[in-house]
């Protein structure tokens, strides 16, 4: 009876004890009322400084419908792309929402919500450039992570040989165009792509490789001088799509982005989002 007795208070006291681990967790979900979220402010069309100093754009527009979705209060901030993480991981910010792709090797460092886009990548040069329709131009490839022996990718090789190449530093791009023209291209690294379109229209690189939502923007901007080349790059190449980035240890906040996001997809908030911003659907 007395072993009865200890074992039947011993299950009571694991049962309060899980209660109180369900109930804190619920409470620290309950805990998140203001979010800090950073964003470039110069990744047009996915973020923008308005006139006033505001960030507009899909994202900053996007963020508005999930905070909203989730009750919480969400503080947009610019930042510069190459330390985001960083500062992230020191708890500078609480999200990043910069058209991040949901890579492998990110996931070492932080984690990701569900994606809520997925583009293409491409390339980009003068539309009076000899390098202008190469072979593919107007195309879409898919491409997984690793890919060798592409016949597209070998016949921009051929075409881009000698010519320099800009690319925003810390990028998936720029892995991708180490990886692959690194030994035939000098590769120009960027702080941010405006500075690096700028020296395209000014003729000082000769090609530019990004998110092809990004460059319809940038093309826009040069008054129709600028143009793609080559086919556009898709698949997992470049990651699972774009997605929210937090820290490993706030599942809790992932859980509820994760919550409004499906919600966006679901309701078609994203694909109006999508159209409205970048006259396409990016929908995942």
């Amino acid at each position: 009876m007395k072993f009865t007795r200890i074992l039947t208070a011993g299950a009571l006291a694991l049962a309060s004890l899980s209660a109180a681990a369900l109930t804190a967790s619920v409470v620290t979900a309950k805990d998140w009322k203001t979010v800090t979220i950073t964003l470039e402010g110069a990744y047009a069309p996915w973020n923008l400084t308005n006139p006033d100093g505001t960030l507009g754009g899909f994202e900053p527009e996007l963020a508005k419908y999930l905070c909203d979705h989730m009750k919480v209060d969400c503080k947009l901030v610019a930042s510069d792309w190459d330390g985001m993480i960083p500062a992230l991981t020191a708890g500078k910010y609480d999200v990043i929402m910069d058209a991040l792709s949901i890579t492998e090797e990110r996931k070492k460092i932080i984690d990701f919500t569900i994606p809520y886009a997925h583009t293409h990548a491409a390339f980009a040069t003068a539309k009076d450039s000899p390098l202008a329709n190469a072979t593919g131009t107007g195309t879409v490839i898919k491409l997984d992570p690793g890919a060798t022996g592409v016949k597209e990718i070998d016949s921009l090789k051929e075409a881009f040989a000698g010519k320099t190449i800009g690319i925003q530093a810390a990028t998936v791009y720029s892995k991708f165009i180490y990886d692959n023209f690194g030994s035939i291209a000098t590769v120009r690294e960027y702080k941010t792509g405006a500075e690096r379109d700028l020296d395209l229209e000014s003729g000082r690189i000769d090609l530019v490789f990004d998110d092809a939502v990004y460059l319809i923007s940038a093309f826009e901007k040069s008054n129709g001088t600028l143009a793609f080349t080559g086919p556009e790059i898709g698949g997992t190449i470049f990651g699972s799509g774009e997605g929210l980035g937090l820290r490993q240890a706030d599942t809790d906040l992932r859980d509820l982005f994760n919550k409004a996001i499906q919600s966006a997809l679901d309701d078609g908030t994203i694909k109006t989002l999508s159209m409205k911003w970048f006259k396409t659907d990016v929908t995942p």
